[in-house]
């Protein structure tokens, strides 16, 4: 999982940073991403598109990712979500994720920073990327900053699966499943549910 961290560093780049997404899908909740340039290249842990991997094994890879890698999150509320679009605010995440760990880096002139993306999002950015298709499971920076968005999202919506009980939160993280379908026609919907997704 190390091909296009490799091949941009002989191109001579000095970081090679990986940014994703998790929470396109929901109906409620924010969307987020995780950007990472890692120190090392060997973990103890599974590094993995997080969505191959199962709760526990995230959270055990995100402590060792946190501990070796520079890293940034950025977080977009449903309520952007709602005004720009899912798309757009995913992009926005992304560029906010990136620009979080770039304060970080603090690179010179002569360091030079290429981004990767995973799938399509074209983002704005002052360095240049490239767009990896299923890059979850190609890059290992990239899967790093899935497993990044996917446990920081995750443990926002166990924080309001206790703001607004009832919708179960904690077990479906916000996703369209038959449960939360059914407590959003018994109880309306929450405060933090996407008005403009049409199951809403």
């Amino acid at each position: 999982m190390l091909y296009y961290e490799r091949y941009f560093k002989k191109k001579g780049f000095d970081f090679v940073i990986g940014v994703d997404e998790a929470g396109r899908g929901p109906l409620a909740g924010p969307v987020v991403a995780g950007a990472a340039f890692l120190k090392k290249d060997r973990f103890r842990n599974r590094i993995d598109d997080s969505k191959k991997l199962t709760s526990l094994q995230r959270e055990k890879a995100y402590l060792e990712i946190i501990d070796n890698s520079v890293f940034g999150i950025g977080i977009i509320n449903e309520t952007i979500i709602d005004t720009v679009n899912i798309l757009e605010a995913t992009r926005l995440a992304m560029e906010e994720a990136i620009q979080s760990l770039v304060s970080k880096l603090n690179p010179s002139k002569n360091k030079r920073i290429h981004i990767l993306v995973d799938g399509n999002v074209k983002i704005r950015a002052a360095f240049p990327y490239t767009n990896i298709t299923r890059g979850d499971s190609l890059s290992k920076s990239i899967a790093c900053g899935s497993i990044l968005a996917k446990v920081t999202r995750d443990r926002i919506m166990s924080i309001y699966d206790r703001v607004f009980p009832g919708y179960g939160f904690i077990k479906h993280k916000g996703y369209p499943t038959k449960a939360h379908k059914e407590a959003i026609r018994r109880l309306g919907p929450s405060l933090i549910h996407r008005r403009s997704f049409c199951s809403v």
